[in-house]
């Protein structure tokens, strides 16, 4: 068992994020690892949280077995040294959203102490030790919405949403977030208990593109993605990349132009260009 004083230490471990999937980060405002933690760890866990059935089973975090298995999982620790950068916090708080199905769908929402920014200091993680089926009510999160103020007048008035995802996954799925995605527990039908353990990973150094970069990747985004790459997508991409940018209008990046087949856009970041243009 780990001493409590060791929860929230700092970690480094290679970056396993490219330059491709930071910018779908940057757009999507998540990313699924699925069934990254292995089974033994998993079923693990599982039993640890019926013999600590709590909103806060906190306790998990001073066993090394889960710091090492889940907090720490290659995987998941990889995409977060890539988003965060060196030497990452570590959580220090740790929720259970452990629902008895079934149960009706919650409210659209952003979590408290949201912060509409184009920096990323912290990632809101959740992951599902058991795996989660439609029929057992997974999160269901709306793409792109984490660059969006939701009010919680308005939110709690949405019902269905087209472009939303269901995060159906299997045993040993971890999903990382920008904290303020818009979010909700779908409705579940089947019987029996979900279990998601949520908590957040911090940054503490300034932001440097030292993921797995490739000089000649085209960062002018392509034509009909869903949700577009937008402006405060693009601002996020620029802080994380550490560059200076400052948006042209226009059909300036990252508006799309068929020109960047061939070419980088105007507008596009110095540090992220091709063709050595300004």
């Amino acid at each position: 068992m780990r001493k409590p004083d060791l929860v929230g230490e700092k970690h480094d471990c290679e970056a396993t994020l490219d330059d491709q999937q930071v910018m779908d980060f940057c757009r999507n405002g998540y990313l699924i690892l699925e069934g990254v933690v292995p089974d033994k760890i998993n079923t693990r866990v599982v039993d640890f949280l019926n013999t600590h059935d709590s909103a806060e089973p906190f306790e998990i975090l001073t066993e090394d077995w889960f710091v090492d298995g889940v907090i720490k999982n290659p995987q998941a620790a990889g995409a977060v040294r890539s988003l965060l950068g060196k030497n990452f916090a570590l959580p220090i708080l740790m929720s259970n959203h452990r629902v008895h199905c079934p149960a009706p769908a919650l409210n659209w929402h952003q979590d408290g102490g949201s912060i509409i920014t184009s920096r990323l200091d912290y990632l809101q993680v959740f992951y599902y030790p058991e795996g989660v089926s439609r029929e057992m009510g997974p999160t269901e999160i709306l793409p792109g919405s984490h660059l969006q103020r939701g009010y919680g007048g308005f939110l709690s008035r949405l019902r269905s949403l087209k472009e939303s995802v269901l995060t159906v996954s299997a045993p040993g799925t971890i999903f990382l977030t920008v904290y303020s995605i818009w979010h909700r527990r779908s409705a579940s039908t089947a019987t029996g208990i979900r279990n998601n353990l949520k908590y957040n990973y911090w940054r503490t150094v300034p932001p440097c593109r030292d993921w797995n970069t490739d000089p000649a990747f085209n960062f002018s985004w392509p034509d009909k993605e869903v949700p577009p790459f937008t402006v405060r997508a693009a601002q996020l991409l620029a802080w994380l990349c550490a560059e200076e940018w400052q948006h042209l209008g226009g059909q300036s990046w990252p508006c799309f132009s068929h020109s960047v087949l061939d070419k980088d856009q105007p507008g596009l970041p110095q540090g992220l260009r091709r063709d050595g243009q300004t």
